[in-house]
């Protein structure tokens, strides 16, 4: 696969932090925005079914949350524009060939990828290796 010159210099800024949390992702269902601001989610996204909430292990034991699986976060610190193109693609076929499971999360500055906590080394190694090889 033939990579743009702006997509390898995105690849090689990748700069993957791992967050020294644990998350999971539960669902309230017919929940709403705000009424669940104690919980103080890191991601929340509105769903027809429910509110999705991205928060601290801990946190959703505590409130007696369902939960399936727990994840890491590790933020992609290289600053990717909102428009780049390709790079979440790249960094997700890169993690899946691996058999890791992503959840990608395009924030304004970052993007923030959470897998599971059991297959976190790997992706580290993963995207580091790919950071230093951007051509693929």
């Amino acid at each position: 696969m033939m990579r743009t010159e702006f997509l390898q210099n995105l690849i090689k800024q990748l700069s993957p932090k791992l967050d020294s949390t644990t998350y999971v992702y539960c669902t309230v269902p017919k929940a709403k925005y705000g009424e669940l601001e104690h919980l103080k989610p890191i991601v929340s996204i509105a769903e027809l079914e429910g509110l999705t909430l991205v928060i601290p292990l801990e946190q959703a034991k505590a409130e007696g949350l369902d939960y399936y699986r727990i994840f890491r976060r590790i933020t992609l610190e290289g600053h990717s524009s909102l428009e780049a193109l390709g790079l979440t693609s790249v960094v997700t076929s890169l993690l899946a060939e691996r058999g890791i499971t992503t959840n990608v999360i395009a924030g304004f500055y970052h993007d923030h990828i959470f897998v599971p906590s059991d297959r976190t080394d790997e992706a580290l190694k993963a995207l580091h290796e790919l950071a230093s090889n951007p051509t693929g």
